[in-house]
């Protein structure tokens, strides 16, 4: 109970960590977990040409959240983006969206802290109402701000079928099927498409700010699914032609849709127990002893995975991706447990208990990323399983 409440007081030091304990009033709403998907269609209303774009945020454990951006729609006063957006969702109650003018003037286009200088237009907002979403159609709505009209469409899918692990019925493309068939196939240790994203976002994605928080847009996110996905050859050639959130969209979603997640429904209730030992060296021998019981593909993929996110929180100053928020992002995809595996109740006419219980397997989940992600030596991820040493200071 000691190391709870001292874990909770995270959310003092930065807003950018969730605190981990629940506190909220009886009456009062508990938010949306799932994936709402978002159309911004277009805009009105502005007085002259400008370069514009939108972003989209959702409040989450009680402060707002970028999780998306449109792309730049040069010199216009009615810009038309029609681009759809997956926006993952826990706990949120508001959509909100930002009408920005872009700035290519380089001597104003930062602010000391680092932060874009463009022009505010607009800002405006959507309740997410559970009674409207619930029928998962499209809603179309008319958000104004001040003189200027956004126009959207938005659908909710909820938690009960976004933690749908479904196995491809095509055994021959990647998403949907088991890693270790995909790295058999290839006849290589880290399957392909874990290896091209990765190296196409260090190669220009590392000072994006919020990378792999930020959605992509969702047509890209399909389109480099669907290449993937028959092996086609150009798809080196799509990457570099597309916003770099969407190949980072399109690596967070070949985990998801893993028929098991990365760290196996068997070794999962064993995770969850080990990151809540109180011994530092009860814990860490834990850990790493369940690390290194995974299978051969997961383990390699897991730590080649791992050096990667290390190297983009380095550049945290630039892209204000910490570790924690990195763990926030990747923790429940790659642990999240298939739907027959799930602790979740199965009941739905207990909301309250059963978001209580989904928020802590979450906190869960980020707590057991993060812990590897803090971990000062890790295996080169190309070392051989039987190689592969840990040798961390207590």
């Amino acid at each position: 109970e000691l190391q709870m409440l001292t874990n909770s007081c995270v959310k003092l030091q930065t807003v950018h960590h969730i605190p981990l304990t629940i506190n909220k009033e009886d009456d009062e709403s508990p938010g949306l977990y799932g994936f709402l998907h978002v159309i911004v269609h277009s805009a009105t209303g502005f007085k002259q040409s400008s370069n514009l774009y939108c972003t989209l945020e959702v409040d989450s454990f009680g402060y707002f959240v970028n999780k998306a951006k449109t792309r730049v729609y040069r010199d216009t006063t009615e810009p038309n983006w029609n681009e759809e957006f997956e926006i993952e969702l826990e706990g949120s109650q508001t959509l909100r969206i930002l009408c920005y003018e872009k700035c290519y003037n380089k001597m104003k286009m930062t602010k000391e802290d680092g932060e874009s200088a463009d022009k505010l237009m607009g800002k405006g907002q959507v309740q997410l109402d559970p009674q409207t979403l619930q029928d998962r159609d499209w809603q179309r709505t008319v958000i104004d701000m001040n003189g200027i009209e956004v126009k959207l469409s938005v659908k909710f899918t909820s938690r009960e079928f976004s933690l749908k692990r479904m196995p491809s019925r095509k055994q021959t493309g990647v998403f949907g099927v088991k890693i270790a068939v995909v790295t058999k196939r290839e006849r290589s240790k880290v399957p392909y498409i874990v290896r091209q994203c990765v190296e196409e976002i260090e190669r220009r994605g590392m000072e994006e700010v919020g990378i792999y928080r930020v959605s992509g847009v969702a047509t890209d996110i399909q389109a480099l699914k669907a290449a993937f996905d028959v092996n086609n050859k150009d798809v080196s050639v799509m990457m570099s032609e597309m916003d770099v959130n969407a190949i980072a969209g399109t690596l967070k979603l070949y985990f998801r849709e893993l028929p098991e997640p990365l760290f196996t429904d068997e070794f999962y209730p064993n995770f969850a127990e080990g990151i809540a030992l109180s011994d530092p060296v009860a814990k860490e021998s834990c850990m790493l002893n369940l690390l290194l019981s995974l299978p051969e593909a997961n383990l390699l993929t897991f730590l080649f995975l791992l050096d990667h996110l290390k190297r983009v929180a380095e550049k945290e100053t630039v892209n204000k991706m910490s570790l924690h928020n990195l763990a926030t992002v990747f923790g429940p995809t790659l642990l999240r447990p298939s739907e027959k595996e799930s602790k979740l109740p199965a009941n739905p006419s207990q909301p309250i208990t059963m978001t209580d219980s989904w928020s802590l397997e979450v906190m869960s989940q980020v707590q057991v990323l993060l812990y590897f992600l803090q971990l000062e030596a890790i295996p080169a991820p190309d070392s051989k399983r039987q190689s592969i040493l840990f040798s961390t200071e207590v």
